[in-house]
C-alpha cells in the first residue's frame, strides 16, 4: 500500500524535532523506561495561539514523515484560514524514528510495531505538546491518508479526549473485516483502464495471455519475453516468470492509484497516467510491446530512464500484493501486514485483467511464518478497531476517489450526521490531501469545501464544551 510521497508545488518550509517515546507504552516490565527518538514535524507561522487556534494533526505513516508533508499540502492550504498550528508525527519504525536503530527490525524490538503502540506516541506527543506550547485550549483535527486515514479514524475512535475531529481519506479500514471481499482494488484498477478505453484493456489481457503463450515453449520462449521486456537479466524459469508478472502487475498499481490530473515531476509520471498507457498500449506493434512499454513508463519514472530493467531491485514481493515498496520502510510495512493490517487478494484474470497471481490467506499465513516467524489473529484488528460497527463513531469525514483501487475498501456512505462519507469524482489516491492544483476536478473541490464545513464545526464544537468545564 504505497503512499505518495510527492508535490507539484513549492512544499512549505517546517522545522523539525523529537520527542523522547516509550518503547512500550503498555508493559511497565517489558522494557522498563527505555525510549526512543520519535521525529515530528511542525510550522507554526499560522498559528493564532492567542485565540487557541486548532493544531492540524497529521497521523504519519508507513514512510518518512517528511514526504507525508510534501504530499499533503491541503493541510497548508487552509492553516491560514483557521489559524493553524500543523503538526506531521512520523510512524515508529519508519524514517528516522527507529525504536533501535539497525536491531529495531529484530526481536524483541519488531514486536513494538503495533498499531497500538503508534497510537499512544501520537497521543503521548499531543499531550506534551499542548503543555509545552500552553495550548490546553487549542482544538486537535487529526488528517491522514491511506493507512494514515486509517490511524486518523482510530485515533477518533480510541482517544476522543485528544482528538476533536478528522480528516481521513482514503481509508480502506473495511477490508480489515475478515470475511470482507478483497477482490476490489485489481478489479477497479482494471475499470480505471477500460474507463479509458476498452480495447485497452483487451488488449492489456491479449498481451498476458500471449506471454503464457511464450512462457510455455521454454528457454527460447523466456528469452523472447526478456527480450521485449528489456530486463536486465533473463528470466529463466517459473518462480523468475512469475516475478515479472508481478513487477508489470505493480505498476499499473501505482499508476493507478497516482492517476492525477496533472503531472508528479518526483516521479517524473505524467498527468493522467493510465491515459498515456492506453496510448502506448494502442500504438505499439505487438500486444507485449504495448506492455512493457507501458510498465516501463513506471519504473522509468521512479527510477529515472534506465538502460535495462532489473526487476528484482524495482518490486520486492511481499506479504501484500499491492507492493510494499523499497528499503527499510518497505521491510516494516511487511511485518504490519502479516500482523495487523489485512490486505486486498491477489489477481484471478476474470475480476481483473492481470494473470493469475492469487494471494489467498493460506499463502499469507505461510509466507509470514516463514518470514517473520509469526501467527495470525485474523479478528483482532476487527475487535481493537470496530470493524463494520462505526455508529457510535463522531466528528470524522471519510473522503474517496472514484479512481482510487482502494476505495472499495473504504467507508463509501455516510454513517450518520457526523460521519460523513465523501465520494470523489475523478479523484485519485487521497487527491484531496494534495496542494490545490488549476487541474482539479470539481469533485475535489466540492470534497474540500465539506472537510471545511466540517472543521470549522468540530472546532466551535470543542471550544464551546470547553468553556462550559
Amino acid at each position: 500500500m504505497f503512499y505518495s510521497t510527492f508535490s507539484v508545488c513549492q512544499v512549505v518550509p517546517y522545522h523539525e524535532k523529537y520527542i523522547e517515546q516509550y518503547l512500550d507504552h503498555f508493559n511497565f516490565a517489558s522494557f522498563g523506561n527505555k525510549t526512543f527518538k520519535q521525529r515530528y514535524l511542525f510550522q507554526d507561522k499560522w498559528w493564532d495561539k492567542e485565540h487557541d487556534g486548532p493544531i492540524f494533526f497529521y497521523t504519519g505513516n508507513e514512510g518518512d514523515i517528511n514526504g507525508f508533508w510534501e504530499a499533503s499540502g491541503f493541510v497548508m492550504d487552509i492553516a491560514p484560514q483557521f489559524g493553524a498550528l500543523v503538526l506531521f508525527a512520523e510512524h515508529r519504525f519508519y524514517g528516522k524514528s527507529l525504536p533501535a536503530g539497525g536491531d529495531s527490525f529484530k526481536a524483541p524490538y519488531i514486536g513494538l510495531l503495533t498499531i497500538e503502540q503508534a497510537l499512544a506516541d501520537f497521543a503521548v506527543l499531543l499531550t506534551r505538546l499542548k503543555t509545552q506550547l500552553n495550548a490546553k485550549g487549542s482544538p486537535v483535527i487529526a488528517f491522514g491518508g491511506s493507512y494514515g486515514g486509517m490511524l486518523t479514524a482510530f485515533m477518533r475512535f480510541k482517544y476522543p479526549n485528544i482528538i476533536d475531529g478528522g480528516i481521513a481519506a482514503s481509508a480502506p479500514l473495511f477490508m480489515w473485516v475478515p470475511d470482507f471481499d478483497r477482490s476490489f482494488f485489481f478489479k477497479t484498477v482494471t475499470q480505471d483502464v477500460r474507463d479509458v478505453s476498452p480495447v485497452c484493456e483487451s488488449k492489456i489481457r491479449a498481451a498476458f495471455q500471449k506471454m503464457n503463450d511464450l512462457a510455455s515453449e521454454g528457454t527460447r520462449g523466456l528469452e523472447e519475453i526478456s527480450r521485449l521486456f528489456n530486463l536486465c537479466k533473463p528470466v529463466t524459469n517459473l518462480p523468475s516468470y512469475k516475478h515479472l508478472q508481478g513487477w508489470i502487475r505493480n505498476s499499473f498499481a501505482n499508476m493507478a492509484m497516482f492517476n492525477y490530473p496533472y503531472a508528479v515531476p518526483l516521479f517524473n509520471l505524467p498527468a493522467n497516467p493510465l491515459n498515456v498507457v492506453c496510448k502506448l498500449v494502442l500504438m505499439a506493434p505487438s500486444v507485449i510491446a504495448g506492455l512493457a512499454s507501458a510498465a516501463g513508463l513506471y519504473y522509468n519514472g521512479t527510477h529515472g530512464t534506465l538502460p535495462c530493467f532489473d526487476i528484482y531491485k524495482e518490486y520486492v514481493q511481499c506479504a501484500d500484493p499491492t507492493g510494499c515498496g523499497l528499503g527499510p520502510n518497505a521491510k516494516a510495512y511487511d511485518y504490519q501486514a502479516c500482523t495487523e493490517v489485512r490486505l486486498p487478494d491477489g489477481t484471478n484474470n476474470v475480476t481483473d485483467m492481470f494473470p493469475v497471481l492469487p494471494w489467498t490467506q493460506d499463502m499469507r499465513r505461510e509466507y509470514c511464518e516463514k518470514t517473520w516467524g509469526i501467527s495470525q489473529r485474523l479478528d483482532w484488528t476487527t475487535i481493537q478497531f470496530w470493524g463494520l460497527k462505526l455508529k457510535s463513531a463522531s466528528n470524522l469525514v471519510f473522503s474517496n476517489g472514484d479512481l482510487d483501487p482502494w476505495h472499495g475498501g473504504g467507508v463509501n456512505k455516510s454513517i450518520s450526521n457526523t460521519v460523513v462519507a465523501v465520494l470523489i469524482k475523478g479523484g485519485a489516491h487521497h487527491l484531496d490531501l494534495r496542494h490545490h492544483n488549476p487541474a482539479d476536478p470539481p469533485g475535489v473541490i466540492q470534497a474540500r469545501e465539506i472537510e471545511k464545513t466540517n472543521i470549522q464545526k468540530w472546532i466551535l464544537s470543542a471550544k464551546t464544551s470547553r468553556s462550559q468545564v
